[in-house]
């Protein structure tokens, strides 16, 4: 997957069948807590994500949408299968049903 820092990205745990995805929050406010998107590779071509978790201290501030639509962009540039076990990426693909995304879902 990609870690996030702003507007830039790096590419980070692309051959690790698990792995975490994570914007680093360090330096805000002294906090070294980070959001994180877990997922795993369930197959040659197939990614399951399976939750997001987003610091109290920064909910709010649309840090978990970043997180899925990495994820999910991730999963079209690479060409890949998706499963989503995570409830909060499975809303964002219902608020944002674009085709992109639709035909790479799996149940």
């Amino acid at each position: 997957m990609r870690e996030s820092h702003g507007a830039t990205t790096t590419n980070r745990n692309v051959a690790s069948p698990r792995g975490a995805f994570w914007p680093d929050t360090a330096g805000q406010q002294g906090c070294h807590d980070r959001a994180v998107l877990l997922y795993e590779y369930v197959g040659k071509r197939t990614v399951d994500l399976q939750h997001t978790e987003v610091p109290d201290a920064y909910r709010g501030r649309g840090i978990a949408k970043h997180l899925a639509k990495a994820a999910l962009d991730f999963v079209v540039e690479e060409d890949l299968k998706a499963h989503l076990t995570c409830w909060y990426i499975q809303k964002y693909v219902k608020e944002n049903p674009l085709p992109q995304y639709l035909e790479r879902l799996q149940p």
